[in-house]
């Protein structure tokens, strides 16, 4: 499955995962068996984990502080992605500022990025309605932003999240929804997995 790690490269021709559609390892152990119960919410886990970029203990406070809310169990899914989703480096690749969750998370880490005027330096910082995200001034005419704009052009951004061009920034206006993050898991499973 495509979890789009290396930014442009996974919508190339050049992506491993087209180039060999069969799983790692020698010939003789590609022939898989069925996945048990345990096996399916695991990878389920894994996909989600891996999506993000995130560490295991870092995902699993985040799934086990959204199961002690005592809420419905599509409240829950909802819940668990809006928190992934309002993590300052995801707001940063969901902008088109960087081509990888990777890449907006070093940028974070190197300090590149300010939130409503603060550099920030934390990729795990949960964003508020109403907080605006840009590239620090010392920053931007660095080499690793010369191309910023043109991908910006190409980006389409989501509807919680407004851009402006001009001044390189953008604005949470709302919360994301479960349809438009599209997770590439399946949660309930990963609840399942988290609640043994």
């Amino acid at each position: 499955m495509k979890l789009f790690l290396k930014g442009e490269r996974c919508l190339s021709p050049k992506c491993a995962a087209v180039r060999r559609t069969y799983p790692p390892g020698p010939k003789r152990k590609r022939r898989r068996q069925a996945l048990s119960e345990f096996g399916k919410e695991l990878r389920e886990k894994q996909n989600l984990k891996n999506w993000y970029n995130l560490g295991e203990r870092q995902f699993e406070n985040y799934v086990k502080d959204v199961l002690s809310k005592k809420s419905k169990a599509s409240d829950t899914a909802v819940l668990l992605i809006q928190k992934l989703e309002m993590r300052l480096d995801n707001a940063i690749f969901r902008l088109g500022f960087a081509s990888s969750h990777d890449q907006a998370r070093q940028y974070i880490s190197h300090g590149h990025f300010m939130a409503n005027n603060h550099v920030l330096t934390i990729p795990s910082y949960q964003l508020k309605l109403g907080e605006k995200i840009s590239i620090r001034p010392a920053s931007r005419g660095k080499k690793i932003f010369e191309n910023v704009l043109v991908n910006l052009k190409k980006n389409k951004v989501p509807s919680w999240l407004k851009l402006d061009i001009e001044k390189l920034e953008g604005e949470v206006i709302g919360l994301p929804t479960l349809e438009e993050a599209n997770p590439i898991a399946e949660i309930s499973s990963i609840f399942e997995y988290y609640s043994r």
